[in-house]
């Protein structure tokens, strides 16, 4: 057996957002917002997946919406690489569906809650190794919580959650564990296979079950972000091979600066700013030619030279 990753977000939403995934579903967030127990009952998707739609790449990103027995609203995302204002966007979308409950003139008491449930393949929160995290609103300094519990925002970070398959405990592990693992497997681990939810879910995501069109565009999806993961990687190297450059540069100038106030006592701005202008190698020339300079206008003359 083949198994497509659950952490592309096409194949996220295949899994958990088609039409014979509520019970998937259901198991998923019974385990990560309720600590494994059963508390939802049923629940409505109400932007299921559809093959037709998954076959264009122009979606920035994917999500899967809920409705739970009580009303309440979960929107749940699967998010592989690190985005600008990624924590501003997830808050902004929850902000959106629990506004979009009101029509013109309707009454407040008819909004219900909304949940948020964001799974990273990065670390957001650095400050602690718990792999979920839940953010509710409370009092600043007492912290108890606001009369309605109106609004939540849930974290999972796939890459704090170290455990094995023979380490799997409860319920939410063993569903982090699939998501994080699934694409490793060939065969189903008896320690899943013991959650009819979580076997359901692995039959939806064997390779052998997927049209050729739907392993086309789950392949493009993957491809595409994780060519994403590996530019915002490239950029923070180069932004740290730039910072070290330039740091080394300011250290130059400041040391030759310094050696030629000690040499000729004072230096005036025009000088100064033709140091300052120099290049790492050019500074380390100076370094070396100034110990042979009689005066200040030998200075002077070797930095016209070198603006020439």
């Amino acid at each position: 057996m083949k198994f497509i990753s659950p952490k592309v977000d096409y194949a996220f939403k295949k899994i958990f957002g088609s039409e014979q995934s509520k019970d998937i579903l259901i198991s998923f967030l019974n385990a990560i917002i309720y600590g494994g127990e059963n508390i939802i009952q049923s629940l409505t998707i109400i932007n299921p997946y559809n093959p037709g739609q998954a076959m264009t790449l122009k979606d920035t990103y994917l999500d899967i919406k809920a409705v739970l027995y009580d009303g309440s609203i979960v929107v749940i995302e699967m998010q592989i690489a690190r985005v600008s204002a990624f924590s501003k966007r997830v808050v902004y979308n929850l902000s959106k569906a629990y506004t979009n409950q009101l029509g013109i003139g309707e009454d407040y008491l008819s909004l219900t809650p909304v949940i948020a449930v964001t799974l990273t393949d990065f670390i957001l929160f650095k400050q602690t190794p718990d792999v979920i995290n839940q953010f509710i609103f409370q009092e600043k300094t007492k912290k108890f919580a606001y009369p309605d519990t109106e609004l939540q925002l849930i974290f999972i970070e796939l890459p704090k959650f170290k455990k094995t398959v023979s380490e799997l405990k409860s319920l939410s592990d063993k569903w982090i564990y699939f998501i994080k693992e699934a694409a490793t497997f060939d065969a189903i681990p008896d320690n899943l296979g013991e959650v009819r939810e979580i076997e359901l879910a692995l039959n939806i995501a064997n390779q052998a079950k997927m049209t050729v069109e739907e392993l086309d565009v789950v392949d493009r999806r993957g491809i595409m972000l994780q060519d994403e993961k590996g530019r915002i990687t490239y950029a923070k190297e180069e932004g740290k091979e730039e910072g070290k450059e330039e740091g080394k540069l300011t250290e130059a100038i400041a040391l030759i600066l310094r050696q030629l106030k000690k040499r000729f006592s004072e230096i005036n701005i025009a000088i100064t700013s033709q140091v300052e202008a120099l290049s790492i190698e050019e500074l380390e020339c100076l370094g070396e030619d100034f110990l042979d300079f009689n005066s200040l206008a030998d200075l002077e003359h070797w930095l016209e030279e070198r603006s020439r």
